[in-house]
Parts: C-alpha cells; structure tokens; sequence
C-alpha cells in the first residue's frame, strides 16, 4: 500500500506557500490608490516589445484586490489585436475572443464575464495555442518570476497548454513581490512581472530548474 502523505519538503513548501499567500493577501488589500497605481502597471505592460510584437493576447479581467486592468480593455479593444480572456468552467478555464465590452456581464462570485449566450459561438472560442501573449495574474511573486496563486491551479493547468514562444508576463503591486516564492516541478516561472516600479526578469519556461 503506498502512503498517501506528502513528504517533509512538500509540506514544508505548502506550509511556506500558505503563509507567503495570507501575507500577500494582507499587503494587496491595503495598496492604496489602486486604480492609479494598476493604470501604470498596465500601461507599462501595453508598452512592452512583447505586446507590440503580438498579435493575440489574454488579458485577465480582475477580481477582487487584484491589479485592476478593466479599465484598460476599451484601450486595448480599440487596437488592431485579438484580445481574448479567461473564463472559468468547472475548475477549467475556457477561452473567449471579446470584441466589446457589452459581451461582458457580472457573473457568479460578482465576477465580470462574457455573456452566457455568447460562449458556444465558434469564432469566440479559442485555444491556449492561439495565445502570442499571456498576462497572468497572481496572489505572490518573486524577481525570478516565481508565482503563486490561490492554489486551485487554474492558470497552472492553461500555461501546461501555451506555446513555448508566447511570453507569460504577470502584473503585480510591488507589495506582491517576495524574496523567493517557493516552487515544486509542477510551478510555471513567469517570463517577466510588472509591478508599478520595477519589471523583473523571470526565469520563463524555457530553462530547466
């Protein structure tokens, strides 16, 4: 029979992790001026080489104490790119190219989502392969791009799919960024995180641990 506990170092990753995430929640909630402080960071983000080298790009929709980046999809909408953003279905999350701000609606949990009726049309539905550029979100995050999220492995499981040539870039308050974010082989290293004062060059996945 084989014993179904985690090992020492995985508990203690786990155990680090969870108090990295309750701090990183505490400092998120208390950022002040988040609507000022998340405009730059986008902005920073939508001046990247790698924004104006793509030509499909995700955008997270935030929630939450998240950087706010709503604010910014008219701008980005009004461009000559294919913006597409995440939705979650039972535990996965689904892909939907959005033309207009009206094919969104609040949703469960006051989430801001695309409309119902709209999912199942074929031309909105996309997959990660399609993705030239993916801004990812998250609860922590270290300057080699160490990340870590709420836990589920939402985007963990989406990034599995990605190509290897679409840079992941996070956006982050710099209260987000610890000194190391602790990492099991399954974690994904972000190409690049944003935050309001810095943009730190991550790890990416194209080198090994």
């Amino acid at each position: 029979m084989t014993n179904s506990n985690p090992s020492p170092q995985v508990q203690d990753t786990f155990t680090k992790k969870q108090a990295i995430r309750q701090q990183a929640h505490a400092n998120r909630k208390n950022q002040p001026d988040k609507d000022r402080v998340s405009s730059e960071i986008v902005q920073r983000f939508m001046r990247l080489p790698e924004y104006a080298f793509a030509e499909t790009v995700m955008f997270y929709v935030d929630v939450r104490d998240e950087v706010r980046t709503r604010q910014a999809l008219p701008e980005a909408l009004a461009g000559r790119k294919r913006i597409v953003i995440p939705y979650c279905v039972d535990g996965e999350l689904e892909l939907f190219h959005l033309e207009a701000m009206e094919e969104l609606e609040v949703g469960m949990y006051k989430i801001l989502e695309p409309k119902v009726d709209l999912r199942q049309v074929p031309a909105k539905r996309l997959d990660a392969k399609d993705l030239d550029l993916i801004m990812v979100p998250g609860v922590a995050f270290d300057a080699n791009g160490g990340r870590t999220g709420h836990g589920k492995g939402y985007y963990d499981k989406l990034l599995e799919h990605a190509r290897i040539d679409a840079p992941l870039i996070a956006l982050a308050f710099d209260c987000q960024i610890f000194p190391e974010i602790p990492c099991e082989t399954h974690d994904v290293y972000m190409d690049k995180v944003v935050t309001e004062s810095a943009i730190y060059q991550g790890r990416g996945r194209s080198q090994t641990s």
